[in-house]
């Protein structure tokens, strides 16, 4: 009996399920069912990461202040000043939201490429 070892132990179980292509597919089924919840469970952990990890780099964007250093009009039609200040608050392609430091008439959507353009802003 001690030399059978994991074969005494199949056969056994096997026997006990009902024989060995039952016992061969509860423990293929298994896997597949604890890798399925390991997939579901990781990419969900993933997700909730880069979601934080998202909102702290917008909340750190919308912290940084930039100094207009040459006078310039947007397409859109908002005059910028040497020594304007603004904040970035978010970016969508091309597009920012800004918020001018001192404007009562935020916010407004501003190509990035003219910012960088004007400004001390770098487009990533």
């Amino acid at each position: 009996m001690g030399n059978l070892g994991w074969y005494q132990v199949m056969t056994t179980m096997a026997k006990k399920v009902g024989g060995p292509k039952i016992l061969f597919g509860l423990i293929f089924g298994g896997g597949a069912i604890f890798g399925g919840g390991a997939v579901v469970g990781g990419s969900a952990i993933k997700k909730k990461v880069s979601s934080e990890l998202e909102k702290k780099k917008k909340t750190e964007q919308a912290a940084v202040v930039h100094t207009v250093n040459a006078e310039g009009t947007s397409n859109e039609g908002l005059h910028f000043k040497i020594g304007d200040k603004y904040k970035v608050l978010d970016v969508d392609g091309d597009a920012g939201l800004i918020e001018i430091i001192g404007d009562n008439n935020n916010p407004y959507f501003v190509s990035l490429r003219f910012l960088s353009s004007i400004s001390d802003y770098k487009i990533d």
